[in-house]
């Protein structure tokens, strides 16, 4: 299994290379700032459960790789706009400078510009598909990853900063900010090999929406006990913040249950697909066991 995810990962980072533009030219700064951030050392969680999930339908192919890259430069982006002044404020991002302190306040919100544009020019250019799933791929990543997704859960988090939230406020905040990311990473993988029957998509929303909440519980949970050097960014900077947690909310041992009642509800919903899900079930456990 672990050679199958190294070649998810060597296949969505293939892609990127690619795709990126070369740091040269009038614009050397900007294109530098997205590399920069793109090749930062990140786990590629998304890509991972975009292949995954083309495996489990039929098999990964060439536009699974373009699509899992799309998805990486949305995350990308977000984690750029995210450690800005203006919204978590961070110096750190997987124990190198983030993009604003790197290069400069505006160079990075440009980054973040550009890449969120990459990535769906990128959809616009895949080839050997039908019209109708490059649509769908494009719908699927723009509704998870704008005001009905992801953007709006960073909206409610910089209003919910300094507040107290009830347990079902969080989780609707995180079902956006985390959560609709990581679906569409599922449901775009499916959509990609043009196989995927509606009880299968069904399967795989459950299956996603279940691993994404237990993604951030045990980022909340690893935010509690592990160090600024172990996180590769400043260590409780969430409670610091004033930020509500799942942690703050439940304490750490009922977190810990609710993590392993969310990964346990995850591998069910992937039962329909017998040992082709094998990936997914290898990156739930990844997920709910990581500790940094």
């Amino acid at each position: 299994m672990d050679s199958i995810i190294k070649n998810y990962g060597e296949r969505v980072d293939k892609q990127l290379q690619s795709i990126l533009p070369i740091a040269e030219g009038p614009a050397e700064r900007l294109l530098s700032a997205m590399r920069y951030s793109v090749f930062n050392g990140g786990k590629r969680i998304r890509p991972l459960l975009c292949f995954a999930a083309a495996d489990a339908i039929a098999e990964s192919n060439e536009a699974t790789g373009i699509v899992a890259a799309a998805i990486e430069m949305i995350h990308a982006y977000s984690l750029i706009h995210d450690d800005l002044p203006a919204m978590d404020n961070d110096d750190l991002r997987r124990g190198k400078a983030t993009c604003h302190i790197q290069f400069d306040e505006a160079t990075a919100v440009l980054a973040g510009d550009a890449l969120q544009a990459l990535a769906f020019e990128t959809l616009s250019k895949l080839e050997d598909i039908p019209s109708q799933t490059a649509i769908e791929l494009v719908q699927l990543l723009s509704a998870h990853s704008g005001c009905a997704g992801m953007a709006a859960g960073q909206a409610i988090d910089l209003a919910a900063t300094g507040h107290s939230l009830s347990l079902e406020q969080l989780k609707l905040m995180h079902a956006h900010k985390t959560g609709a990311l990581i679906e569409a990473s599922v449901l775009m993988g499916a959509v990609s090999t043009g196989k995927a029957t509606s009880q299968q998509r069904n399967a795989l929303t459950e299956f996603a929406r279940a691993i994404g909440l237990a993604f951030q519980i045990q980022d909340d949970i690893i935010d509690v006990e592990s160090s600024t050097h172990q996180l590769g960014k400043q260590q409780g900077s969430d409670i610091a913040n004033g930020k509500p947690t799942y942690t703050s909310l439940l304490g750490l041992d009922e977190a810990r249950s609710q993590v392993t009642g969310l990964f346990d509800k995850s591998l069910n919903s992937l039962d329909i697909f017998g040992e082709r899900a094998d990936p997914l079930r290898y990156i739930a456990r990844f997920i709910v066991n990581r500790a940094y």
